[in-house]
């Protein structure tokens, strides 16, 4: 029962986490925000309910006095489960098909080992986020939501002195390395509402959305895999400071100033080959133990595109997104794409299922391997890289098999301008590798 899982798990919450009732980076334990679930599901346990309408709910992950806000909207489907839409500003982010299970509603993001498991009372619901590995749970926040109108920070608009919209020299400490790492944030704000993102030189912090409230800042999404929160105060010069939650116990504090000539570095910069190597070579399994190579008949003399890519990564699923209707329209024109997938396990047995779902879910008609893992050993798989900085990372090969260029990161669709940049780029390196 999911009651029973609650209490079992009240040990796993003592960390520290932030408190918005103190200074923004003060610190107290989680305990206490999770028994306070755990009594108001025994409160309503008995009345649970079993099924449920079409639907809007402002949900929110909970980081002890924090909410991380997003909505979902849940239509019953004629199997008896239900399609499910993650709600972040602009972006309506399919989750897996929900179900009820006994008195508990289950809605996975199975490509990412995650699960809302929450119970339905009237118009509330109440539960936790939990993520798995190998089957067994390793993270989980608590969670709630309520039916009816979506909102993120607050419920009510009010006027505010401020604008932020623009673009940022954003710079995330991180304690742990005594460093900062550097981003460009980019700010829309209509009103009070807020969108946005960050992009850093392996992607991008995808769809954020929030409100600007007073003198200060708010965003958040939940893609499940991660959970963002972002709350700052909006200084009277312009300077945004605060602080960046993320998932169970990740905290960054960041300082973003306005600089409209804020660019990252280029993404063709930062993985090359190694001296003495003009092309990539290697021989990896699909989940079926068919070797893929790129001495393949079916790769001579055509132009490849090598996506480096995990089952794990949100920016590699926006990545595939765009590849997948762009294989189906071009390929005829003589370009292959192959998916090298960097997992958490080397067995094909564990990681094998993980890459044939994420084929399945976005229909890749391309041939999917594991090359590898996503961890420090990853440039072993290829040893003719310098490193493997990022995922995705996108290879171009030509039609004699040499490399042309190699891309790291990838601007999804929640970066605007600079998804159209990257798609128009993409086109146009292809379009030069096939003319020749």
């Amino acid at each position: 029962m999911l009651l029973k899982t609650f209490c079992e798990q009240l040990n796993f919450f003592s960390m520290p986490i932030v408190s918005s009732s103190k200074p923004i980076f003060s610190m107290i334990p989680i305990k206490k925000n999770l028994l306070s679930i755990v009594i108001l599901s025994i409160s309503t346990f008995a009345f649970a309910q079993k099924s449920l309408p079409k639907s809007t709910w402002r949900s929110a992950l909970l980081r002890g006095d924090h909410e991380i806000p997003f909505g979902l909207d849940i239509t019953p489907k004629a199997n008896g489960k239900y399609e499910v839409f993650a709600l972040n500003g602009a972006e309506r982010l399919a989750m897996d098909e929900a179900y009820f299970e006994g008195d508990s509603l289950h809605i996975p993001m199975l490509i990412f080992d995650s699960d809302l498991v929450v119970k339905v009372t009237d118009n509330q619901m109440n539960g936790v986020w939990k993520k798995s590995r190998n089957g067994a749970w390793v993270k989980a926040l608590p969670f709630k939501a309520d039916k009816g109108e979506m909102y993120h920070f607050a419920k009510t608009s009010s006027p505010t002195k401020h604008n932020v919209t623009g673009k940022y020299a954003t710079y995330f400490q991180r304690p742990e390395r005594r460093d900062s790492s550097f981003a460009v944030g980019v700010l829309a704000q209509t009103g009070t509402k807020l969108a946005g993102t960050f992009l850093t030189p392996t992607g991008d912090y995808r769809y954020l959305a929030g409100d600007v409230v007073g003198d200060s800042l708010f965003m958040s999404c939940y893609d499940g895999s991660h959970a963002f929160l972002f709350k700052a105060a909006i200084t009277p010069n312009g300077t945004i400071k605060g602080g960046f939650w993320s998932g169970i116990s990740g905290f960054q504090p960041f300082v973003a100033r306005r600089d409209e000539k804020a660019a990252l570095p280029p993404p063709t910069a930062l993985t090359y080959l190694k001296p003495g190597y003009d092309a990539v070579s290697f021989s990896f399994p699909q989940p079926d133990g068919k070797m893929i190579s790129l001495q393949d008949e079916r790769y001579k003399n055509k132009v490849v595109v090598l996506q480096i890519s995990g089952t794990w990564c949100p920016n590699c699923m926006d990545e595939t997104r765009f590849l997948v209707p762009w294989y189906n329209k071009n390929t005829a024109r003589g370009v292959e794409i192959v998916g090298l997938f960097f997992e958490r396990s080397p067995d094909l047995k564990v990681s094998g299922p993980k890459i044939e779902f994420m084929t399945k879910r976005f229909g890749i008609p391309y041939p999917t391997v594991l090359a590898g893992t996503n961890d420090a050993n990853a440039g072993k798989a290829l040893p003719m890289l310098n490193d493997i900085k990022g995922y995705p990372t996108t290879i171009f090969i030509d039609k004699k098999g040499k490399v042309r260029e190699i891309h790291t990161g990838f601007s999804g669709p929640g970066t605007g301008k600079y998804y159209d940049e990257f798609v128009e780029d993409f086109n146009r390196l292809i379009t030069k590798l096939l003319a020749e």
